[in-house]
């Protein structure tokens, strides 16, 4: 291996350290509490170290959210498969509504939390990529359902918007402990009895 190829990995290794440090920190403090100081503490390197590969703590956190999007997708995956898409589409649900509850923070980090889109807003070249992959995902699943027949009457942006909204604050409801209000016994299956009741009117359009 050569000079310029061995500093190469090093310095991608280096990335990973950080975002490795940063996850750990933010699991463990939340997104407020977590510092470039800090970060660069548990890794043994300066501050200034950090800065070479990050602006700021919002693009660490980016870099960290863009993680949790390709551990969705790749969760996705698996439905491709389906040949039915009101089937692929309940799937779907499930999957994102499983994902979220097993990684609450994460999703935190993906859909909730501002620190990621506030280094989106500032950096006028990026969009929200891996938002709106995934959406694009959605949207290409309920087109397929409407070509054969179901939802008819409805449009295809605005019902994808309306799944999503209503799958996503069904967890964050959740993540936020907001169903305490829920019967106690039904606080552990209230999300996936929520799905299954949303499923059952998506039948009925």
């Amino acid at each position: 291996m050569g000079v310029a190829e061995r500093k190469e990995r090093e310095k991608e290794e280096l990335r990973e350290q950080i975002l490795t440090a940063a996850k750990s920190l933010f699991l463990k403090k939340g997104v407020e509490k977590t510092s470039i100081r800090n970060i660069a503490d548990l890794i043994e390197y300066s501050p200034g170290s950090i800065y070479h590969y990050f602006k700021d703590k919002d693009e660490i956190f980016y870099a960290l959210h863009q993680g949790g999007f390709q551990q969705l997708m790749a969760k996705m995956v698996v439905i491709n498969d389906l040949p039915h898409p009101l089937e692929r589409l309940k799937a779907m649900g499930r999957i994102y509504v499983h994902f979220a509850l097993e990684n609450p923070d994460m999703y935190d980090l993906m859909f909730i939390k501002e620190a990621p889109l506030d280094h989106v807003a500032r950096t006028k070249a990026l969009e929200w990529n891996e938002g709106e992959a995934t959406f694009k995902f959605l949207r290409s699943t309920l087109r397929e359902c409407m070509e054969q027949g179901y939802f008819q009457g409805q449009e295809e942006e605005a019902l994808s918007f309306l799944i999503w909204s209503t799958v996503h604050g069904m967890v964050s409801l959740s993540i936020r402990r907001r169903c305490e209000v829920v019967l106690a016994d039904r606080q552990d299956t209230i999300v996936k009895d929520g799905l299954n009741a949303f499923f059952n009117i998506l039948d009925r359009l």
